[in-house]
């Protein structure tokens, strides 16, 4: 891993108006991802995690911007992608894919798999047009699709196959980052294994860094290096894959991975933590931490002032939580609580 971040993201915010009244002039935001920062390192792969609504896709979105965030710094490369004109990000995203949610709804049904492939091709320019089909084969049977296959239509295809298009797309022009936004989460549980092997194979393959968004921790173990866990538009647990899983610090990280289902009859059985209410509204998100309204731990100071990210374990590893004092974490506080 080198020193310097690949992708760089610095107090990157995404609010959307609300319009009303008769002139249609703005009188709040959606803070559809609130002030986070965070970095990824070549050849990684970092996993966004959170329940639905976080703010996770919107942050991939807002990085490739598919949608211009509202404020903060993207940095790839050392380049700031937010200072990019329209013509010049275009170039850009050369090095920067992604792969959707719905592998359906994200490939045109009225192109062939042919013609879906060879337009980012000829968009980005990186293959000569003669040697456009040949090139198309060879993604084919890099991700596993056979190459007499390339004069289908989508529906032809299952959905497995159909996300394994989508994945040949992205690589088609040769990217150094790809966003998978819950790549795997439409698939079959058995679909989903072949596919995130395949991801790891093309990653060694070619070097990729991956930033992975997903709401399903299993997934995010068997993939991830480091895992980056949002709440209500606010990161509120970095750390790597090894000690997040097996000590985590923030409650609501306790919370998720208590819900994932265990398949080791051996293994002692974890005790299931069970949030009370629902996720407040990003349009007007509690003042304090914003866990404090679910939190059975929360204290009158959580109510009041935003927990800062701190670091435990190192400096990689942090948490914004305020059971965490100067950097430590009061483990004999933590065990008796929970």
């Amino acid at each position: 891993m080198s020193e310097k971040p690949l992708l760089e993201v610095k107090n990157l915010k995404q609010y959307f108006p609300i319009k009303g009244g008769v002139f249609g002039r703005t009188v709040n935001h959606v803070k559809a991802v609130d002030d986070i920062s965070f970095s990824v390192f070549e050849g990684e792969t970092v996993s966004i995690v959170g329940e639905s609504g976080c703010g996770k896709s919107t942050t991939g979105r807002a990085i490739l911007r598919l949608d211009n965030p509202y404020a903060g710094e993207v940095s790839f490369e050392g380049n700031d992608l937010l200072s990019l004109s329209k013509s010049e990000m275009r170039k850009k995203r050369k090095d920067l894919q992604i792969i959707f949610q719905d592998p359906y709804a994200s490939l045109n049904p009225r192109q062939t798999v042919s013609q879906i492939l060879e337009e980012s091709l000829a968009i980005q320019n990186v293959v000569p047009r003669n040697e456009r089909r040949q090139k198309i084969k060879e993604l084919l049977e890099t991700v596993g699709i056979g190459s007499h296959q390339i004069d289908r239509y989508p529906h032809e295809f299952s959905g497995g196959q159909r996300q394994r298009i989508g994945i040949a797309r992205a690589l088609s022009v040769n990217p150094k980052l790809i966003i998978c936004d819950e790549a795997v989460s439409a698939l079959d549980v058995s679909i989903q294994a072949q596919v995130l092997n395949l991801l790891k194979d093309l990653q060694r393959k070619f070097n990729l860094t991956y930033l992975f968004i997903s709401h399903d921790l299993g997934v995010v173990r068997h993939i991830s290096d480091r895992i980056i866990v949002m709440y209500l538009g606010k990161i509120v647990e970095i750390g790597d894959k090894k000690s997040l899983f097996e000590n985590p610090q923030h409650p609501y990280t306790r919370a998720l991975l208590s819900a994932i289902p265990s398949t080791n009859v051996v293994e002692e059985k974890r005790e299931r933590i069970i949030l009370k209410g629902d996720v407040p509204s990003p349009i007007d998100p509690p003042t304090g931490c914003r866990f404090h309204t679910r939190c059975p731990y929360a204290m009158d100071r959580c109510k009041t002032e935003e927990p800062k990210l701190h670091s435990v374990h190192g400096d990689e590893y942090k948490v914004a939580c305020h059971l965490v004092e100067d950097g430590v974490v009061n483990y004999k506080e933590l065990q008796t609580i929970y």
